[in-house]
């Protein structure tokens, strides 16, 4: 960057409801998963931070938990989580399914976009899925709702689309700091993105309402450079006797997969060897219970 040239950064969040790619898209964006992704709704239950550098500029990106109507504690933090995302932000993205006309999940988000006074682009997603024909559909059903400052449809998964998303980021990008330096993705750390990937595996091998009720925890995270190697000790937490028979499976096979599954995601990560064990416990209505959404980061 030149004397002449002006440093501009902002923050942006990612609004929509439950599984609509919002964790896809930061990944895509960024070039590395930081973010775990599932095909159930309520996979994020944090806000997370994902930093983009430009040659002139930072975009700081808020990945937040979909926006729906809260029941119980847990979810009242995610919900909570995501509406705080969407005041003290340069732009707001509202990510939409290609797939799916507006409901009225849509318009509960669309009201809280309303009410932050925050400019909004439109992102419409999977447009690998939808017709020409239907995608316009779509754009003019949405545009009678809201007056975004811009629509833009992609594809999370391929890629398409991403580029014109970031072009039309940048006039919301204000004179301002280098936030973070070059080289950071985000300021999540280790132990947490550790921790995801190994709710990530549950949430993908599992149905019904174990994954809603699993929490992860890790114990133990020691490096040991002269061997290249990190030793990770992590704790799952269940609420239901019948969940922990479940994932520990018939002679412990169910556990041994998942862990064999998340060790190497953590591995590609890391970018060391990696030695994980997992352990689980049952702690009844752990996500009903302050002492524990508190213990477990859920505060």
């Amino acid at each position: 960057m030149t004397e002449q040239q002006t440093f501009r950064s902002g923050f942006v969040s990612l609004v929509g409801r439950p599984n609509v790619g919002k964790s896809t898209l930061l990944n895509r964006i960024l070039g590395q998963k930081i973010a775990i992704t599932s095909n159930k709704p309520q996979t994020t239950r944090n806000r997370i931070l994902g930093i983009h550098n430009l040659p002139d500029g930072q975009i700081l990106f808020l990945d937040t938990p979909g926006i729906h109507k809260p029941k119980g504690k847990l979810n009242r933090f995610m919900v909570d989580q995501a509406i705080a995302a969407c005041s003290d932000i340069d732009l707001a993205l509202f990510l939409v399914e290609a797939t799916s006309l507006p409901g009225g999940g849509d318009d509960y988000v669309l009201n809280i976009l309303k009410k932050s006074s925050v400019p909004v682009v439109l992102v419409i997603n999977k447009i690998d899925l939808v017709s020409p024909p239907q995608l316009l559909k779509l754009i003019e059903a949405f545009s009678q709702k809201h007056s975004f400052h811009a629509v833009v449809p992609l594809s999370a998964k391929t890629g398409n689309g991403v580029e014109l998303l970031l072009e039309e980021i940048q006039p919301f990008l204000t004179e301002g700091p280098r936030y973070f330096p070059d080289e950071m993705i985000t300021d999540l750390p280790e132990r947490f993105i550790v921790a995801e990937m190994v709710r990530e595996k549950i949430m993908r091998r599992t149905r019904e309402e174990i994954p809603y009720g699993v929490a992860v925890q890790i114990e133990t995270f020691t490096e040991k450079p002269e061997k290249n190697l990190v030793v990770i000790q992590a704790l799952i937490h269940v609420e239901r006797d019948s969940h922990k028979r479940i994932l520990v499976g018939k002679r412990g096979q169910m556990i041994r997969d998942l862990g064999q599954d998340a060790r190497k995601e953590i591995e590609r990560f890391l970018g060391t060897r990696v030695f994980l064990e997992l352990f689980v416990r049952v702690d009844e209505n752990w996500s009903q219970s302050e002492r524990m959404l508190r213990e477990l980061g859920y505060k």
